[in-house]
């Protein structure tokens, strides 16, 4: 055992056999990963600089009391206090890596002592009928970036497809006869998506303006196409899709501060308001749990109140 190793507290070591545990057995995303390696490597650090042990004995329900008070102080980059959101992961983050001590046999205090930080209920954002026919009309047609745009465009709202999801997408894995395809979404989530008949016209649309073989779905128009570029290189990123959704919320001056997790909403709520079942409307996101769903209920029930009122007792006797 080298030098190096011995140094290593056992805290560090099992941390690290956690992180490789979301990564091999749980499918976690890197970013995932990644978020949980800042969030326990800020409880080690924190740890040290109290002079605590890095010891698995040594997190107690004081130590994890003490450590949340300072989270409650601690400031982010802007100088603003850490949210409770935020905090609220530091914890969740730690209570389940708790639980993957007790699972493989460890004495360690229980995650069930640590409670949650309440959250203010989660608000979504979406779009009126009318306000996403307005933006889905924003792009001119008379060139291969608008008709980009609208297809793009057309494509979110039809879908609820995540943004990281739609820049995956190559044009040789989209079936435009049966208007479906598949995606494999966060923690290697696997679904079928649906097209309507309207989207799939817009992107085959696309398609036939365009003069080259590159691969991705979506590409850049701007610039020379070199040859000696690879698809790759023209792809769009995630951050360029929401620019171009941020462009047109301008354009057409939406009250709303639309984003392509925006129209994901709206596709929700849409489905939700004109029916749909909420374990479907889970499926069709890529939901892990239905809870993450239900957060589109109270748009739904608001819904419901409105037609409540404007329509009981209006039919006379």
């Amino acid at each position: 055992m080298t030098a190096a190793l011995k140094k290593t507290s056992e805290l560090e070591r099992k941390v690290e056999e956690f992180l490789e545990y979301l990564e091999v057995e749980k499918g976690s995303s890197p970013l995932t990963i990644r978020n949980y390696r800042h969030y326990l490597l800020r409880f080690i650090n924190w740890l040290h600089n109290q002079k605590i042990r890095l010891s698995l004995k040594d997190i107690n329900p004081e130590v994890v009391r003490q450590y949340r008070v300072y989270l409650s102080r601690k400031s982010n980059r802007k100088g603003a206090v850490l949210s409770r959101k935020t905090q609220g992961y530091h914890v969740i983050a730690l209570r389940s890596f708790l639980k993957w001590l007790i699972k493989n046999d460890y004495d360690v205090m229980s995650a069930d002592k640590i409670e949650l930080p309440k959250i203010q209920e989660r608000q979504v954002k979406f779009l009126t009928g009318k306000q996403v026919d307005q933006l889905l009309n924003a792009p001119s047609l008379s060139n291969i970036i608008g008709k980009r745009d609208k297809a793009i465009l057309e494509v979110l709202f039809s879908t609820g497809l995540r943004v990281s999801e739609l820049v995956g997408l190559n044009r040789d894995s989209i079936d435009l006869d049966r208007r479906e395809f598949g995606v494999v979404g966060k923690g290697g989530k696997a679904r079928v998506i649906f097209l309507s008949k309207r989207a799939a016209e817009w992107v085959e649309g696309y398609l036939k303006a365009r003069k080259d073989k590159y691969k991705p779905l979506f590409i850049r128009h701007k610039g020379k196409m070199d040859p000696s570029l690879s698809s790759e290189d023209f792809r769009l990123t995630a951050r360029t899709v929401q620019r171009i959704v941020k462009k047109y919320v301008r354009k057409i001056r939406l009250p709303v501060e639309a984003t392509p997790h925006v129209l994901r909403h709206s596709f929700a709520t849409d489905l939700l308001i004109a029916g749909a079942d909420l374990r479907s409307v889970q499926e069709m996101l890529g939901h892990k749990n239905v809870q993450t769903t239900q957060i589109y209920t109270h748009v739904t029930h608001k819904h419901l109140r409105e037609v409540h009122s404007s329509f009981h007792g209006k039919g006379g006797d």
